[in-house]
């Protein structure tokens, strides 16, 4: 968001199209852009097509209405996947040719207008320096401060997701400590799904069942539990059988370097049977639960002590 506050402090461009999967930024985003634009009267100058309104033909005259008021007016769309190949080839001819009082802002969720001439902007998951500068800042506006190593634990409780992080903000601002601490975390934070199944996973390479145990019955037991544990220990097979760099295997996988780095960690505490075998009955017990064989919930208690015993 630095970099788009930057830009936008040179020029405004007429089409913007916001890629990621932090939902918190896209909305910060468009913040950046309507006041570079200094957009006046948004009741007539703002305009959002969603999958509920779109229409191809709406959305292109938008495009060409002046604004009212103000030198302006923004057209969003958001969370439209589907559209026609003329859409398609319209908004293409339109953004090689746009008009300069309209900024078209997209807000693709699903990476579905690649195709454009456009200012990309990144709404992926921030870097942990990134997030720690703004957790120190958003805490010093309490006159609150945080240790390192608590700061850590909320941005990976968070899995780097500016939007979760700025939940907790809130409640730890709130919170009767001056300082921040592990502790405070521990008891304030509520920890991302994904940072379970991670901790689980770490649980489960201990061979610590009463802690594994523990985490599983605080998750949900449905498909998306499931087909995290399956991808952690997907990664760490690849991580122990794998001669690429970790940048390289991060790219493959499609994960934070750090991710690689932390399942090769983990991947130490088996042999590379032992996660070949993991791997094969966790791809059996997925083919067993999508055809029907096997309940979630059961299957995962399976998974649990199978790998636990292995």
């Amino acid at each position: 968001m630095k970099t788009l506050k930057s830009r936008l402090q040179k020029k405004v461009e007429t089409c913007y199209v916001v890629q990621g999967e932090d939902v918190l930024l896209y909305d910060k985003a468009l913040e950046l852009i309507k006041k570079a634009a200094n957009l006046q009267i948004e009741d007539f100058n703002f305009t959002v097509f969603d999958e509920d309104n779109f229409s191809e033909e709406k959305v292109l005259d938008s495009l060409q209405t002046l604004p009212m008021g103000s030198e302006k007016r923004i057209v969003l769309l958001k969370n439209v996947a589907k559209f026609g190949e003329n859409f398609k080839k319209s908004l293409q001819n339109y953004t090689k040719n746009p008009v300069l009082s309209t900024i078209l802002v997209i807000f693709d969720f699903f990476n579905k207008f690649d195709f454009l001439i456009s200012e990309k902007i990144s709404a992926k998951r921030l870097d942990d320096k990134s997030l720690q500068e703004i957790v120190v800042a958003e805490l010093k506006k309490y006159e609150k401060t945080i240790t390192p190593s608590a700061c850590q634990k909320l941005i990976e409780a968070c899995c780097n997701y500016y939007s979760l992080i700025k939940n907790e903000l809130d409640k730890l601002a709130s919170c009767l400590d001056d300082e921040i601490t592990d502790k405070t975390i521990d008891k304030l934070v509520c920890k991302e799904t994904e940072f379970t199944a991670y901790e689980l996973t770490e649980a489960l390479s201990r061979r610590d069942a009463d802690k594994a145990v523990g985490l599983l019955n605080l998750m949900n037991k449905d498909t998306k539990t499931f087909n995290l544990v399956l991808n952690h220990f997907r990664r760490l097979f690849f991580a122990s059988i794998s001669d690429l760099s970790e940048k390289e295997l991060a790219d493959l996988l499609g994960v934070k370097e750090y991710a690689v780095v932390k399942a090769k960690q983990l991947a130490k505490n088996f042999t590379k049977l032992q996660l070949k075998n993991i791997y094969e009955m966790l791809n059996d017990v997925d083919f067993y639960i999508k055809n029907g064989q096997m309940q979630v919930e059961n299957a995962l208690f399976y998974l649990i002590f199978g790998i636990l015993y292995c």
